[in-house]
C-alpha cells in the first residue's frame, strides 16, 4: 500500500515539474557573436534570405538602372551617420568594412561598365587593404588569417556616396510591379588637384549578401523621433533613399552623361526615365472613373414622358393659353347730355 502511495506522489511530482517547465521560458544556446557585435547567421536566417530574394529572370518586363545616392542629401543621411561606431550602432560602410575584413562578406571588383560576381573577381582582403593604404593588424597566416582595423582608421566619413543598381520589373505570374536592389557600391569622394570632386569606387556588394546583416542594423531616420524603428534593409526595400539616375542598361552600354553631354539634356533624359517608369506602372491597373453622373429627380405626380402625354400636355397648354387671352368687345357709345330734336313731317 505504501509503495502504491509513493508511486502516486512521484507521478504528481513529475506532472508538477513538467507544468513548471512549460511556464518558464525556454533556455537557448548563447548566440555566438562576431567582432562586429552582430550574431552569426544561422541556417534559418540564410534560408529566409534565400526566400526573400526575388527571381527576376522570368519576368516579362524589366528595366535595370543605376542611381547615385548622395549622402549629403537629408533623405540619405541615415546611411552616413554615425561616422564612427556608437555602441552597437554604425553606418552602412563601417558595417560592410568590418564584415569584409572578417571574411564574412564577399565583395567584388569594380569594373567600369559591367559587374561580374564570380570567383575570378573576388577581392582579397589583405591586397585590398594595402591598395587603399589602410593601417591594419594581421593575426595568423593563410586562409585562417584575420585582420583588424581601428574604427578611427576606417574613415567611413570619406564615403559620401553609393551607387545602387536597381531592377524595376513586372511579374505576370504574380501580377506585381516592384523594385529590387541588386547591388551596392560605396564611393569615396575626395578633392582633386584643382579642387574638383573625385570619386573612387570601392567594391561591389550583391545586395542578397549584405541583406541578412543590414536587416538587423537599426538606423535613425528622423531628428524628431529618435526611436530606432527602421533597419538599413527597410531603408532600401521601402525606397526611402533619393538619387538621380546615372545609367540604364542599354545596348551601347553607355552612361547617360555619355549619351547626353549637355547638362540640360541630361536632366531632361533623367526626368523622362522617371516619368516612363511611373506611366508604365499606372497603365497596369484600371483607374477609377472620376466622371460625375448627373441624376435627374422626377416628380411622382408627373407622368412618364411619352408621345401621348406630350401631345395631351401640349393641347392643355394651348387651351390654357387661349383662356387667358381676353376677348375684345366693342364698347357702347356714350349718351349725349344735350337734348335731341325730333323731326316731324308736315
Amino acid at each position: 500500500m505504501k509503495s502504491f502511495y509513493y508511486i502516486i506522489v512521484l507521478f504528481v511530482a513529475c506532472l508538477f515539474a513538467q507544468d513548471i517547465a512549460a511556464q518558464s521560458p525556454r533556455t537557448r544556446r548563447p548566440v555566438e557573436s562576431n567582432n562586429t557585435g552582430l550574431p552569426e547567421l544561422s541556417v534559418r536566417a540564410q534560408a529566409k534570405n534565400r526566400d526573400q530574394s526575388t527571381d527576376i529572370n522570368n519576368v516579362i518586363w524589366l528595366r535595370i538602372l543605376y542611381r547615385n545616392i548622395d549622402l549629403k542629401q537629408a533623405a540619405n543621411a541615415p546611411l552616413y551617420f554615425p561616422t564612427e561606431p556608437i555602441g552597437d550602432r554604425m553606418n552602412l560602410f563601417t558595417l560592410m568594412f568590418k564584415l569584409f575584413i572578417e571574411g564574412k562578406l564577399t565583395v567584388y571588383e569594380y569594373i567600369d561598365g559591367r559587374e561580374v560576381f564570380s570567383d575570378r573577381y573576388k577581392i582579397d582582403v589583405e591586397k585590398w587593404l594595402r591598395e587603399h593604404h589602410y593601417v591594419y593588424r594581421k593575426t595568423g597566416t593563410g586562409a585562417s588569417a584575420t585582420f583588424t582595423v581601428d574604427d578611427i582608421d576606417i574613415q567611413s566619413g570619406d564615403v559620401m556616396a553609393y551607387m545602387v543598381k536597381e531592377a524595376y520589373y513586372f511579374n505576370q505570374a504574380t501580377g506585381t510591379f516592384g523594385t529590387e536592389v541588386l547591388a551596392i557600391c560605396p564611393m569615396r569622394v575626395w578633392e582633386g588637384d584643382y579642387g574638383e570632386p573625385m570619386r573612387t569606387p570601392m567594391f561591389w556588394v550583391p545586395y542578397e549578401n549584405i541583406r541578412p546583416y543590414i536587416s538587423r542594423s537599426f538606423i535613425m531616420t528622423s531628428n524628431y523621433n529618435n526611436a530606432l524603428t527602421y533597419t538599413a534593409d527597410d531603408f532600401f526595400q521601402l525606397n526611402m533613399y533619393e538619387g538621380e539616375i546615372i545609367k540604364t542598361v542599354n545596348m551601347m552600354n553607355q552612361a547617360l552623361a555619355e549619351q547626353f553631354p549637355d547638362s540640360a539634356k541630361l536632366k531632361h533624359a533623367q526626368d523622362s526615365i522617371e516619368r516612363q517608369l511611373r506611366d508604365f506602372e499606372s497603365r497596369l491597373w484600371l483607374q477609377k472613373d472620376t466622371a460625375k453622373t448627373v441624376t435627374v429627380t422626377k416628380s411622382k405626380q408627373e407622368p412618364k414622358a411619352n408621345a401621348r402625354n406630350t401631345a395631351t400636355r401640349s393641347s392643355a397648354n394651348v387651351s390654357e393659353s387661349k383662356s387667358n387671352v381676353k376677348t375684345a368687345t366693342p364698347k357702347a357709345p356714350k349718351a349725349s347730355s344735350s337734348p335731341s330734336r325730333s323731326v316731324r313731317r308736315r
